[in-house]
């Protein structure tokens, strides 16, 4: 399955699923609510429960759903083999290494210099954040459906050949960011 299908899966689900509530709740663009005023109020969180379960039940919103998750379940039985979770493992600790320490040490070094950039730092919050999600993930996966997490030398060394990598990654992003920042005139930083 290339990469073309599923986004064009992706933006059908998202397109159906719109008419479908456009049918459904009669919308239009622009609509406002009576009163001329955004919907609030206490009604506003069982409106939403409502639209919530009345979109779960329809067909095609389920087979929407059904068209987004198709190719990523048959991409993860082909790859379901005890080394892709070996080289996840160790790709998810490479990301949570790298990513932390641009966030710890990386951005402490540049706050001593005056030049941090809020773009740099979310940028970096968000690698973190996707790299503990996908590290969890990841074992929580290798747990159901490998033997990988019952394999200690596998576990050790994935982790070491991670951080490792990791370690790579952020000496390389340290020293671009450094680089950066003696190019970037201060007034132009965020």
């Amino acid at each position: 399955m290339n990469i073309f299908v599923f986004l064009s899966n992706m933006v059908g689900s998202a397109w159906l699923t719109s008419v479908y509530f456009v049918q459904e709740t009669g919308a239009q663009g622009g609509d406002i609510p009576a009163g001329g005023d955004v919907v609030t109020g206490s009604s506003t969180p069982e409106k939403l429960q409502e639209l919530g379960n009345t979109l779960n039940q329809s067909q095609a919103v389920q087979d929407a759903s059904s068209q987004i998750l198709a190719p990523i379940y048959q991409l993860a039985e082909q790859m379901s083999f005890p080394s892709f979770y070996w080289v996840a493992f160790a790709l998810m600790v490479a990301g949570v290494v790298c990513f932390a320490g641009q966030l710890v040490f990386t951005k402490l070094l540049l706050l001593f210099k005056l030049n941090l950039n809020i773009k740099e730092i979310l940028g970096d919050l968000l690698g973190l954040v996707v790299s503990l999600i996908g590290l969890v993930l990841t074992t929580q996966a290798a747990t159901e459906n490998s033997t990988f997490p019952e394999n200690s030398i596998a576990v050790v060394s994935a982790a070491v050949v991670g951080a490792l990598v990791g370690f790579v990654f952020y000496l390389w992003g340290q020293k671009l960011e450094f680089q950066a920042a003696r190019r970037v005139p201060k007034s132009d930083r965020n």
